[in-house]
């Protein structure tokens, strides 16, 4: 390079395990992200591992056939991977069983025992011969390189319905650009030692890519094997990794994640009947980018703070944080010589508020607006020298950063949020077209007037949302109802209090039997938003009924119910309950 007058400015290479056999990290690695973190903040998937009750179980028997000796591990996993196939079919995905053996001679032998157990496994699973490195060993498999192409081919688009594989049996795969994201089974039949060269995150890497994108429902793995492999996998505890032990295998009951689907092979029900449809309007509010010149600080009608006194030594060191997290940003180190350097300061305020506010563009106009509001609004004594440690010193206090931002925030907010007063409808939502989509394992109802399998209440609700659902179900006057599900895909812009846009999904829809649809909020605590919420529901419905009536659909309604007074009064009819929850109905 350097001959041909260029230069590499610099290379940066990325590895799922930065690691020396003995755990230590590369001295050259710039940022580490531990596996433990990406489990927590569900990045990948959640290993489980079986329970002392399941553990109990397996056996490893005396026989000098491989697959026979640790039948009891395969005949488990089997049953695992049945469980989360089931699970995952339903959502239009494929389950992947992946087993690790010791040696490439057993390798074909565990998948004639694969598929003489399990019938769904007949001419499903891909053996693959590896060298203990991890490589498709071409000499173990006596196979040619074209043939061998074809296998990693295979590998790589087993998750799809395309390929005929579900399971996978190999030493280890481990370098020939595994991307399987299906595999929710581990089975391990081997031991380790350091001279492997493998580590613990390596083995679980194969199966903890995620399946599903955008979506917040956690997902597991679930890991099992012999008890050195066991020992083996657990060693990762020292990273800070807490395994979940779980009941495993036929009759467990474990509690997986719930799949809810509509229920168009239900013979008891008539999904067209029970259908109800949702117009999607165009969005009322918007932000309209106008001048931020326009902002005027001495009109922001804020408290002015007075200004606090401080020591020399008080004023050396000044910190500043961000207001999105509350974490340092920067801190000015003042030296005594000279004067301090409130630009960086000023400048600080004007880029947080625009990152806050999602504005792209606009400092050089924010930041002559935050310098004047800084020095001749903010304290009681303005106009203040921005070029004085005490001043300054002053401005890093909390209550003066917080004053500085609301103020703009709300003037910002004042000056771009804008009311279309569009009620164009731009589609329809049929609760019938909702995909099947998971959700963690809660309390439920198996609902007869709803197109959904089950009606889940939320976890922060207390069961009240439950004990609703089952008196939308039960009323007389109720032709069917649904949970407003996020994968539904129903909500509704508003303005928050505090001036922000943000989006309002609403709990319940339900239809009456005079064809209104009913948009349902129930609530155990009032939060700060719920007027700002509710008004804007009522206008909704308004833009709705206007909109749909005008081509012959129905008439929207809403209806907020409070749990304190529906548990004082239960309603037994949704006239009564229509009659006695009649709050936010008028206009503001």
């Amino acid at each position: 390079m350097l001959q041909k007058d260029l230069k590499l400015s610099l290379q940066i290479d990325v590895t799922a395990t930065p690691k020396h056999d003995n755990g230590a990290i590369f001295v050259q690695t710039v940022s580490d992200y531990p596996l433990v973190e990406a489990i927590h903040q569900k990045v990948v998937k959640h290993p489980m591992l079986p329970d002392a009750a399941s553990c109990a179980r397996l056996q490893e028997h005396q026989s000098a056939i491989f697959s026979e000796r640790y039948s009891d591990y395969l005949q488990l996993g089997v049953e695992e991977w049945r469980m989360s196939y089931a699970e995952h079919e339903a959502l239009g995905k494929k389950a992947v069983l992946f087993v690790m053996v010791d040696d490439t001679r057993n390798c074909d032998e565990v998948g004639v025992h694969l598929e003489r157990i399990c019938p769904e496994l007949q001419g499903a699973v891909l053996v693959i011969h590896t060298k203990a490195n991890g490589e498709i060993s071409e000499a173990a498999s006596g196979k040619s390189k074209e043939e061998l192409e074809v296998l990693r081919k295979a590998s790589n688009e087993i998750d799809g319905w395309a390929s005929p594989y579900k399971a996978i049996v190999s030493v280890l795969m481990l370098k020939e650009g595994w991307d399987v994201r299906n595999v929710t089974t581990i089975v391990g039949l081997r031991a380790y030692s350091s001279k492997s060269n493998i580590l613990p995150e390596q083995t679980l890497g194969r199966g903890l890519r995620r399946m599903y994108f955008g979506s917040d429902a956690p997902e597991h793995v679930s890991v099992m094997g012999t008890p050195a492999f066991m020992e083996f996998v657990e060693t990762i505890k020292t990273e800070g990794i807490e395994f979940e032990r779980v009941p495993m295998g036929k009759g467990s009951g474990r509690k997986d994640s719930l799949v809810i689907e509509v229920e168009t092979a239900s013979e008891d029900k008539d999904i067209d009947a029970l259908d109800i449809q949702i117009p999607r309007l165009a969005r009322r509010f918007n932000r309209e980018f106008r001048d931020l010149a326009d902002l005027d600080p001495p009109g922001f009608n804020n408290p002015r703070l007075p200004l606090k006194a401080f020591t020399p030594q008080e004023t050396r060191e000044i910190v500043f944080k961000t207001m999105l997290d509350d974490a340092i940003h920067h801190t000015i180190a003042l030296d005594g010589g000279g004067p301090a350097d409130y630009r960086s300061v000023v400048g600080f305020f004007a880029r947080q508020l625009l990152k806050e506010l999602r504005l792209v563009g606009g400092y050089e106009l924010l930041y002559p607006k935050v310098k004047t509001f800084i020095a001749e609004n903010l304290f009681a004594e303005s106009p203040v020298d921005l070029e004085d440690p005490v001043v300054l010193r002053n401005i890093s206090e909390p209550d003066a950063s917080k004053i500085i931002f609301d103020s703009f925030k709300t003037a910002i907010n004042a000056l771009t949020v804008q009311d279309s007063g569009s009620s164009r409808i731009e589609d329809y939502i049929r609760l019938r077209d909702t995909r099947p989509f998971r959700t963690e394992h809660r309390d439920y109802l198996q609902a007869k007037k709803s197109v959904f399998s089950k009606i889940v209440g939320e976890a922060n609700a207390g069961g009240f949302e439950l004990k609703f659902a089952r008196f939308l179900d039960e009323a007389p006057d109720v032709v069917s109802f649904a949970k407003n599900y996020l994968a539904v895909g129903f909500k509704i812009d508003y303005v928050r209090a505090n001036g922000d846009l943000s989006n309002y999904i609403p709990d319940f829809v339900a239809k009456s039997g005079d064809g209104t649809v009913w948009i349902i909020e129930t609530k155990g605590a009032v939060e700060i938003d719920l007027p700002q919420k509710m008004n804007r529901l009522r206008q909704w419905c308004l833009d709705a009924s206007a909109a749909s009536q005008t081509q012959g659909g129905p008439r929207y309604r809403f209806v907020y119910v409070d749990q304190t007074s529906y548990e004082r009064n239960p309603p037994r009819s949704f006239a009564a309950l229509m009659a006695g929850f009649t709050e936010y109905q008028a206009a503001p």
